[in-house]
């Protein structure tokens, strides 16, 4: 693996902050402050605003609770966690003035019919290898691993049946019990190197080269592809339903915050243009 090069930026001063209130009600650092854990960034400054926001629109939204004398019974999440009281008061008021409507099949099936990339069973690759180890920063045991390899590849041209049986004595991975078979493997399931190599293959072939990965050397066979196929939409329309669902419900979040937040004073912090609002 080609380990990347690092640039020096000088590091950016932290900003004192500005205090925060909603309507008068102040929001203190030390809050704000230990929110941010809960809000991941790199920039110090990004992550204290994510943080100071999301508190001002809970203490907008409490506020909203109380002006309409809302009072819920605290419910377990499912997870064995039991809701604050101010949990539950949130949760009453989103449950009363946000009502968004549910994704019917027609939604679910125009959205499946426009999507039908991310509903397909993935491509996979059965794959055979033998593995010849070294460690990624021993230059000279990666040097020796590659001559083995590549011995070994010139090895199979002349008898490529014997694979497995080279596989058991050769190969430095638990594989080599079962003659080096990995079974199916699909995107994202081994490293990117071995992917790359598997892409051009022709089936029954045998990687003209040894792939070299952080584990060592790889002698690759691709013994079959398997297409991934569209998915029947009775299969994924309960899926397509809640991602539909949950995007109508954070949008109507939103307008519902832009439009509390138009009537209150507000002072050090945007609201407008909110992002995810309330978790």
């Amino acid at each position: 693996m080609i380990a990347q090069g690092t640039t020096d930026k000088p590091r950016r001063r932290f900003a004192r902050p500005v205090p925060v209130s909603v309507n008068g009600v102040p929001i203190s650092a030390g809050d704000i402050a230990r929110e941010t854990q809960h809000h991941a960034s790199s920039d110090p400054d990004e992550c204290w605003t994510l943080a100071a926001r999301a508190l001002a629109i809970r203490e907008l939204l409490t506020q909203e609770a109380g002006r309409l004398g809302l009072v819920a019974e605290p419910m377990d999440d499912g997870e064995g966690r039991r809701e604050t009281p101010d949990e539950a008061r949130l949760r009453a008021l989103l449950d009363r003035e946000v009502v968004v409507p549910r994704a019917g099949e027609a939604e679910c099936r125009r959205y499946y019919e426009r999507n039908r990339g991310k509903f397909r069973s993935p491509d996979l690759c059965e794959v055979a290898h033998i593995l010849v180890a070294a460690a990624p920063g021993n230059a000279d045991a990666r040097a020796a691993a590659r001559q083995t390899a590549q011995a070994l590849i010139d090895d199979l041209r002349g008898r490529p049946d014997e694979f497995a049986a080279l596989a058991a004595v050769h190969s430095d991975c638990p594989s080599a019990r079962h003659g080096g078979n990995l079974g199916q493997i699909g995107r994202g399931q081994t490293v990117e190197e071995f992917e790359r190599a598997l892409r051009g293959m022709a089936v029954g072939a045998v990687h003209p080269q040894a792939v070299e990965t952080r584990y060592g050397l790889h002698v690759v066979r691709l013994d079959r592809r398997v297409e991934g196929r569209d998915l029947p939409f009775d299969l994924v329309k309960g899926r397509i339903a809640e991602y539909l669902d949950e995007a109508v419900r954070r949008r109507a979040l939103q307008q519902y915050v832009s439009v509390l937040a138009g009537r209150a004073t507000v002072t050090g912090i945007d609201l407008a243009g909110s992002g995810p609002l309330v978790q």
